[in-house]
């Protein structure tokens, strides 16, 4: 739950008066409770496979701890990520604890997307360019031996359309380390339709799926908040304020 009523009332009020007051006060904590990072940009770029490139380091670090349902994941299965822009891409880089075996494809064809990529491990990045238009957006996802998949997205509010055709020209990396996983994308904002500018705020979430069977865990920046682990709640982004260097 997002926000709760504690203490006893002192003085008797009506059930209406008492429910609007409960209302306001969880509409207000839902729109408080969103996270906010920024983006902050850089001149020149950089080719995404240069994971340890000093300009990751100039970055904000968003730090990733809960499931979808806001409770706490274990240290082992929590992430960090760094977002940065230029004028022609938007960079992330997720940096992963890694505690338990990878589950991954052990023939992985990095030429082409690939199909149902989030049913192994993964993270992911959901971005909508229209903050008022937020239900169309972007999924990009990208696995620890590097493969990928993006998709444009619009989830309306009783059914998801999405357009398994699109081809944003992303670019990925990652590295399996002892104790982690790094993974990094490079998607061109020529693919979105759309090139933010300084103090532009964006939309969006970040996530990871990892593990397997009834332990499998769903991690999010902004925890959806559904029965069921489910991203794809619009509603629930966080936003990305893009800053100058």
């Amino acid at each position: 739950m997002i926000s709760k009523v504690v203490g006893r009332p002192v003085i008797a009020v009506s059930s209406a008066v008492l429910l609007a007051t409960i209302l306001a006060g969880s509409i207000f904590a839902m729109d408080d409770y969103k996270p906010r990072t920024k983006v902050r940009h850089i001149a020149s770029d950089f080719e995404v496979g240069e994971l340890d490139d000093p300009r990751w380091s100039s970055a904000k670090v968003v730090k990733v701890k809960d499931y979808w349902s806001g409770k706490k994941a274990p240290k082992g299965r929590r992430f960090e990520a760094r977002l940065l822009w230029s004028d022609a891409y938007l960079y992330v880089r997720f940096e992963a604890a890694q505690s338990e075996p990878v589950v991954a494809n052990g023939s992985p064809d990095l030429t082409r997307e690939a199909e149902k990529l989030w049913e192994r491990d993964v993270c992911e990045i959901f971005i909508a360019p229209d903050r008022v238009n937020f239900r169309y957006y972007f999924e990009f996802e990208v696995a620890p031996t590097g493969e990928w998949l993006d998709l444009k997205i619009h989830q309306k509010p009783d059914e998801r359309i999405t357009d398994w055709e699109y081809s944003s020209g992303m670019k990925t990396a990652a590295r399996i380390e002892k104790e982690s996983v790094v993974m990094a994308i490079k998607v061109p904002w020529s693919s979105m339709g759309a090139i933010p500018s300084e103090g532009d705020v964006w939309v969006g979430n970040l996530f990871r799926a990892v593990g397997s069977g009834e332990s499998r865990g769903y991690l999010a920046w902004s925890p959806t908040l559904t029965p069921e682990p489910n991203f794809h709640r619009p509603d629930m982004f966080g936003e990305f304020e893009f800053v100058g260097q």
